[in-house]
């Protein structure tokens, strides 16, 4: 039988129900790919919606002057 295990969330190895990583270096690696993904969505965000501003400015030129 197996015994209750969970896996690390950065790298999959099984380890302890008790512990949230399996090693410092997991933990770290997991907190600076969220740094990323937390950096590239809020560049995805910006882009977005400089192109609404862009695409309602040409939309409503002609209607405004």
């Amino acid at each position: 039988m197996i015994e209750p295990h969970k896996h690390c969330p950065a790298c999959g190895t099984p380890m302890p129900m008790t512990e949230r990583y399996c090693s410092p270096k997991c933990q770290q690696a997991l907190e600076e790919n969220r740094k990323k993904v937390r950096r590239t969505r809020n560049f995805l965000y910006i882009i977005f919606a400089v192109f609404i501003l862009v695409w309602l400015y040409f939309m409503l030129r002609g209607r405004i002057f």
